[in-house]
């Protein structure tokens, strides 16, 4: 599959957290540069739209939800949940078959707990992400954390660990354990995890790895690349037993993209702590993105480089290079700096 700017726009992107939308609130939304206006109607429905009415191009994120219509603020043009405009207050002996006008309409859809949307015809079905449906594992929505940077430099931070010791330090880093050991980069496919760039292997030393955490100690890390701007990451702490085998958590990050260098996250936590609240469990992981933020906001350039001669890369960032390798191929062109890019 390729990523150019048109085949984003047949692909899912999140928008919002689906348990936090109420029945009749319009939500502005912005995706791929797009105004849109997404609610939910009494019959639990979301609908989203082309935030511009056809009459005069006003917002109607601005109007109200009325009788399940959506009335625009401006001239008080009434359309059903089909987006078919059903009444004109300045002309209301007018027939339904003499109402013409029409909102601009997209496809939407509720997926681990997201709610994701498709500005044309979807190319394809959502990533698999397994952990969300194992039994045992806590589910917990952060964000979303709007950052002014393109999404492929938020992806490439979150599958990078060298940063840790000094953007992170005292939770996830430590200056006296700064080296990164070799780890195993492959491209890998089967029934449960799709096709995706995973890495293995990958071990870091960490004063607190999770809120749950109340000692140092060597933590083992998995990281998948899942879709350009989505990536999921699962770790265990070496000496648990709590889980002989496995990984005990899973955090995936999936990226809204805004404009080339406006991203909104979103993170989905599949986590064994039933010890604390999702409010605590949510401020450790703000804490640790806010920190990410101000480095991300402060890369030069924005978008993210795909030439290999354009950084300089080492060995500790081989995940990294199998990331740009993976857009380059993928011919992701959104985000990214190239001879042929936005």
């Amino acid at each position: 599959m390729t990523y150019s700017f048109d085949q984003l726009q047949n692909d899912w992107h999140p928008i919002a957290i689906e348990s936090t939308l109420l029945i009749n609130v319009l939500t502005p939304i912005t995706l791929l540069g797009q105004s849109l206006v997404l609610w939910r109607d009494e019959q639990q429905q979301f609908h989203l739209w082309l935030d511009q009415c056809p009459h005069r191009g006003m917002k109607l994120s601005l109007g109200i939800i009325e009788n399940n219509r959506l009335i625009c603020p401006y001239h008080g043009w009434q359309f059903n949940a089909t987006g078919k405009c059903s009444f004109i207050p300045a002309l209301p002996h007018l027939l339904d078959a003499n109402l013409k006008a029409q909102v601009k309409k997209f496809q939407v859809q509720v997926k681990y707990g997201l709610v994701w949307a498709c500005l044309g015809d979807p190319a394809s079905d959502l990533f698999l992400f397994p952990e969300f449906d194992i039994t045992k594992r806590r589910i917990v929505f952060c964000g979303p954390y709007d950052i002014h940077t393109s999404g492929p430099r938020i992806i490439e931070n979150f599958l990078d660990m060298a940063h840790f010791p000094f953007v992170h330090e005292g939770t996830l880093g430590d200056k006296n354990h700064m080296d990164i050991p070799d780890y195993l980069v492959e491209e890998f496919s089967d029934e449960i995890y799709g096709h995706v760039v995973r890495a293995t292997q990958c071990f870091s030393w960490q004063p607190q790895s999770s809120k749950k955490s109340d000692q140092a100690e060597l933590i083992e890390y998995a990281y998948r690349v899942v879709h350009p701007f989505s990536a999921i990451l699962n770790k265990k702490n070496n000496d648990s037993k709590s889980n002989p085998g496995g990984l005990d958590d899973a955090i995936s990050l999936h990226l809204q993209p805004i404009e080339p260098t406006t991203t909104r996250a979103w993170i989905i936590m599949a986590l064994r702590d039933f010890e604390h609240s999702d409010q605590e469990l949510r401020e450790f992981q703000d804490f640790i993105f806010l920190q990410d933020k101000s480095i991300l906001e402060n890369q030069i350039p924005k978008l993210l480089p795909l030439q290999p001669e354009t950084e300089v890369s080492v060995v500790s960032d081989r995940l990294s290079i199998a990331y740009r390798k993976y857009l380059r191929t993928n011919n992701l062109q959104y985000g990214v700096m190239n001879s042929s890019i936005i």
